[in-house]
C-alpha cells in the first residue's frame, strides 16, 4: 500500500493513504545502512510504500519513493549529521516577529539560503502586527524592504486578531507548506487562525528569556479544507546550514546570484578579491549589508547564532 506521512515522532510514523486511511508504521531496518547520514531516514511529507503487519493493526514502512525536495537543518546534538525536517515540499513558510521573541535578520537569511540551497520558494510572514507600535511599523518596513527588493513576497498578519489571515490562506491552497519560526513567534497560533478546528497547543513567550517554550514536539502535517496541507514545525532556535560548500553559497543569495557572472575571476569569493562585482554593488548600496554579513558568517561557519 502506498501512502503519505503525515507525523513522525520518532520511530513511529502516521501514514494516511489515498482513501484517508491513517495507519501507525515503523521502518524496516534497512533505511538504516543505506548510507543515510541524517538522524532521520524518514520525514513528514514522504511518500513511501509500507505492509500490514500479520494479525496487527499497524504496518511496516518497505520502500520511500524519490523525493522532488526536501529541507534539513543541523542536528541539534550531532553536529556533523542532519535532520531532514520536510519532504515535497511546495513553499515554504517562516514566520517572523521583530519583538517577543526577536527573529534575527541573520536568522531570516540562514532560512532563506537552505530553502534556496533546496529549491523551495520561500516566503516571509510578519506575525504579531496587534503587538507594533508606531516605530516597530518603521522596522517592520525596513525588514519588508530588505527582502521584497530580492524576490521573497511578505505578508502582515496578526494571528490573535485575525489581520490578513485570508491573503495567508490563498497562498496555501492546493499546496504543500511548510510553518517554520523560532518558538514563540505564533506558528501554532497561526495554524489554529486558518484551522480553527485543530486548537494547536500554545504557550506564552517566556518573560526571562524572551524565547517561546516550545509548543510542537515532532513535525505534523495538516489537511486543509480546499486542498493542500500545512506541516507544522518544532520551533528552531538555532538553524546551522548544512551540506552547502564553500563556493556555491553565493548562489544561493538572489542578489549575489545575478552579479557574479561580472566578477572579474570565476572563483571570486566575493570577500576581498579586485574587480568583484558583489562588492561593488555593496559599495553602491545595491545589496543590504545585512545580508552581506550573513553571506560571510556563513560562509565562514559563524552559522548556528540564532
Amino acid at each position: 500500500m502506498q501512502g503519505l506521512i503525515i507525523k513522525s515522532t520518532g520511530s513511529w510514523y502516521s501514514v494516511l493513504t489515498n482513501d484517508g486511511q491513517r495507519t501507525e508504521c515503523r521502518i524496516k531496518g534497512i533505511f538504516r545502512t543505506k548510507g543515510i547520514t541524517t538522524t532521520n531516514p524518514l520525514a513528514v511529507g514522504d511518500v513511501v510504500d509500507f505492509e500490514m503487519e500479520p494479525d496487527q493493526d499497524t504496518g511496516v514502512i518497505v520502500n520511500l519513493h524519490p523525493r522532488k525536495n526536501y529541507i534539513i537543518r543541523k542536528s541539534i546534538n550531532l553536529s556533523k549529521q542532519g535532520q531532514i525536517i520536510a519532504a515535497n515540499l511546495d513553499q515554504a513558510l517562516l514566520v517572523v516577529t521583530l519583538a517577543s521573541p526577536r527573529t534575527s535578520l541573520g536568522f531570516i537569511d540562514r532560512f532563506l539560503v537552505t530553502a534556496e540551497a533546496y529549491s523551495i520558494p520561500a516566503k516571509l510572514v510578519f506575525n504579531k502586527l496587534d503587538l507594533f507600535s508606531d516605530e516597530g511599523l518603521e522596522v517592520l518596513a525596513d525588514y519588508k524592504s530588505i527582502y521584497e527588493n530580492i524576490g521573497y513576497p511578505c505578508y502582515e498578519v496578526s494571528a490573535l486578531e485575525g489581520t490578513n489571515i485570508n491573503q495567508v490562506k490563498e497562498l496555501l491552497k492546493g499546496k504543500v507548506t511548510l510553518f517554520s519560526g523560532h518558538s514563540g513567534v505564533g506558528k501554532s497560533s497561526l495554524i489554529n487562525a486558518l484551522l480553527p478546528d485543530l486548537d494547536l497547543r500554545t504557550h506564552q513567550v517566556s518573560d526571562w528569556s524572551d524565547k517561546g517554550m516550545h509548543t510542537t514536539t515532532f513535525a505534523e502535517m495538516f489537511e486543509l479544507p480546499e486542498g493542500g496541507f500545512i506541516i507544522d514545525t518544532p520551533g528552531i532556535r538555532e538553524l546551522g546550514v548544512i551540506d552547502i560548500e564553500k563556493q556555491e553559497l553565493s548562489h544561493f543569495f538572489p542578489e549575489m546570484r545575478d552579479r557574479m557572472h561580472q566578477c572579474r575571476f570565476h572563483n571570486c569569493r566575493h570577500i576581498n578579491e579586485p574587480g568583484c562585482a558583489v562588492l561593488k554593488a555593496l559599495e553602491n548600496g545595491e545589496i543590504e549589508l545585512s545580508r552581506y554579513e550573513s553571506y560571510l558568517s556563513i560562509y565562514h561557519g559563524n552559522d548556528t547564532r540564532a
